[in-house]
């Protein structure tokens, strides 16, 4: 069985960023990255599902659509399969090794993306967690929530710049969104130990000095907030 990560000083720490669609996570995460490196701590950058060679197949497959009409249990139970080789084959190794991961969604987005806006039960989260993330939930995790309307305008306003096609769950309806929104604030409040919930509807730079404000803290780095 590979080695678990438990938080120990001697190891990397885990945090990962979640949220709706348009939240931009994906910048924050390189925005933290690069203070982090200012430091001199090394970083990994990965994201769900992904990371790795296996989980970036799956992630193809899942964002096409090729899943979705055989349900949302057999959706999450894809996404598992990748986040168990995405933690064995990158994160473990990675926070073994001292690295910081910073991981663009885990397993609160299924919770949230399967469950909560696509009527999966807890129960069925609770158990996969137990087989697959066991004890490797993150140390923090960043949730940037924005209201739905704004979300879907920067989703719109991407695309129109990047050409780039609406996926899967981005071509869901209003009504699927404000359930993801719904669902992410509700882990956030049973996980309020680990959870941190940041405002979105801001600029990027006060988002960044907020999400930085709150990793020093958490990690009492000796640092300029």
């Amino acid at each position: 069985m590979k080695s678990e990560f438990k938080g120990t000083s001697n190891k990397g720490r885990f945090i990962s960023f979640e949220g709706g669609e348009g939240a931009g996570k994906s910048t924050q995460v390189r925005l933290l990255s690069d203070r982090l490196g200012a430091l001199g701590y090394q970083t990994l950058l990965t994201r769900e599902p992904g990371g790795s060679p296996l989980g970036e197949k799956i992630r193809r497959f899942l964002l096409e659509g090729k899943v979705k009409g055989h349900g949302p249990i057999a959706e999450a139970l894809l996404f598992y399969t990748a986040r168990q080789d995405h933690l064995d084959s990158l994160i473990l190794p990675n926070l073994e090794k001292g690295v910081w991961v910073l991981c663009d969604r885990f397993a609160d987005s299924s919770r949230a993306y399967q469950g909560a806006a696509s009527g999966v039960d807890d129960g069925i989260f609770d158990a996969l967690d137990r087989i697959v993330v066991r004890d490797n939930q993150p140390e923090l995790t960043i949730i940037i929530d924005l209201p739905v309307d704004v979300g879907q305008k920067r989703v719109a306003a991407r695309q129109n710049q990047d050409g780039i096609e609406t996926d899967r769950f981005e071509a869901e309806d209003l009504h699927f969104h404000e359930r993801l929104r719904a669902g992410f604030l509700k882990i956030a409040a049973a996980n309020s130990n680990r959870c941190i919930i940041i405002d979105g509807n801001q600029s990027r730079d006060m988002v960044a000095k907020m999400i930085w404000h709150t990793v020093v803290e958490r990690f009492a780095l000796d640092a300029v907030v």
